[in-house]
C-alpha cells in the first residue's frame, strides 16, 4: 500500500526542470505562430483590420497577382530541396562510409575540414561564393583555365537556368558535413558483433556496406531527410545574401522565404502587406507540417524495424 501511494506522487521536479524551456519555446515560437495565423485572416481596409477568413489564401492560390509568384517560389523551393536530397545526402552517406573505414588515416582532420563550412555565416558564404563565381574578378575562371576547362565557365549566378541550381550546390557544400556526421555516428553505433558476424560470412568491403550497414542506418537517413526538408523549405539567408530580396535574375531563385520577406516588409517599389505576408508564412508552415506528418506516420513506422 505504501508503494502504491509513493508511486502516485506527482513528480514536481520534472515540471520545474521543463518549465523554463517550455516558457521560452512558447514565448518565441508558439505565440508568434498563432499570432501569424491570426494576422493572415485579416485584411487592411482604410487602415482598419477587417476579418476576411480564408480570403487571403484564396487570393494567394487563385489571384494571378499572387498565385504566379507563389507557385514559382514553391517550384523553386521544391527543386532546391530535391538537389539537396539527390546530392547532399548521398555524398554525406559516402563520406561517412569512408570515415568509418579502419584503413583511413587522419579521420579527425577530414571530419573537421568537411564540417567547418557548416559553422560559417550565411552572409559570408553567399558573398564569398558570389565573388568566386564572378566573371569579372572571380577566381573560378582562372582556376578552370589552369586545368584547361575555361570554356565551361559561365556566369552561373547571372543566368536564370543555372542560378538556383548553383545556389543549391553552394548550400550543399556548406551543409554536407551535417548528414556526414549524423550518418557517421549511426555507423559507429552498429554493434561490433554484427560486423564480425558479417565478416565471418565473407561479407566485406562495399558489399558489407550495402547489405549490412545501409539497412541499419536507414532510420538515421530518414531523420536527415526530414531535417533537410524542413531546412530547405525555410531557406532564405543564402539566397538573400547572394541574390538579394528580388532573388534574381528575374525571380529565378525566388523561394517561399524571399517571397514572404518581400510581401511582409516590402522592398523597393513593393509596399509591405503584413496580412498577405502572414498568409504566405502560414502556407509555409502548413507545407512543412504536411511533409513532417507524412514522414512520421508513413515512413518512420516502417523504419523502426531496422533499429536495435
Amino acid at each position: 500500500m505504501a508503494r502504491s501511494v509513493r508511486n502516485q506522487k506527482v513528480r514536481w521536479h520534472i515540471l520545474v526542470f521543463l518549465a523554463p524551456a517550455f516558457l521560452v519555446y512558447t514565448a518565441i515560437m508558439i505565440i508568434p505562430l498563432f499570432g501569424t495565423m491570426q494576422l493572415s485572416m485579416f485584411r487592411s481596409v482604410d487602415n482598419t483590420q477587417v476579418f476576411v477568413g480564408l480570403g487571403n489564401f484564396k487570393a494567394l492560390f487563385g489571384d494571378p497577382r499572387w498565385s504566379e509568384s507563389f507557385w514559382n517560389a514553391f517550384v523553386n523551393n521544391s527543386w532546391f530541396f530535391l538537389i539537396h536530397m539527390l546530392v547532399q545526402n548521398p555524398i554525406g552517406v559516402l563520406l561517412a562510409a569512408l570515415l568509418s573505414s579502419n584503413k583511413l588515416r587522419m579521420k579527425a582532420f577530414y571530419r573537421t575540414s568537411i564540417f567547418v563550412p557548416t559553422i560559417l555565416s550565411f552572409v559570408i558564404v553567399g558573398f564569398a561564393w558570389k565573388l568566386i563565381l564572378s566573371p569579372i574578378w572571380g577566381v573560378a575562371p582562372s582556376m578552370l583555365d589552369a586545368v584547361g576547362l575555361k570554356s565551361l565557365f559561365a556566369p552561373w549566378l547571372g543566368k536564370e537556368e543555372y542560378a538556383l541550381t548553383t545556389l543549391a550546390l553552394i548550400s550543399v557544400w556548406q551543409f554536407v558535413g551535417i548528414p556526414m556526421m549524423l550518418i557517421y555516428a549511426a555507423m559507429l553505433s552498429i554493434p561490433d558483433e554484427v560486423i564480425e558476424a558479417a565478416e565471418c560470412d565473407g561479407v566485406t568491403g562495399s558489399s558489407q556496406f550495402w547489405k549490412i550497414k545501409l539497412p541499419l542506418i536507414l532510420p538515421a537517413i530518414g531523420i536527415i531527410s526530414i531535417l533537410t526538408f524542413v531546412g530547405n523549405f525555410n531557406a532564405f539567408d543564402l539566397i538573400y545574401s547572394a541574390q538579394g530580396a528580388l532573388a534574381g535574375p528575374n525571380f529565378s531563385t525566388d523561394v517561399l522565404g524571399t517571397f514572404m520577406f518581400r510581401t511582409f516588409f516590402g522592398f523597393q517599389l513593393q509596399l509591405g502587406d503584413p496580412n498577405m505576408g502572414s498568409a504566405i508564412a502560414t502556407a509555409m508552415f502548413l507545407i512543412i507540417l504536411v511533409g513532417v506528418s507524412i514522414y512520421l506516420f508513413g515512413i518512420q513506422t516502417r523504419l523502426r524495424r531496422y533499429q536495435f
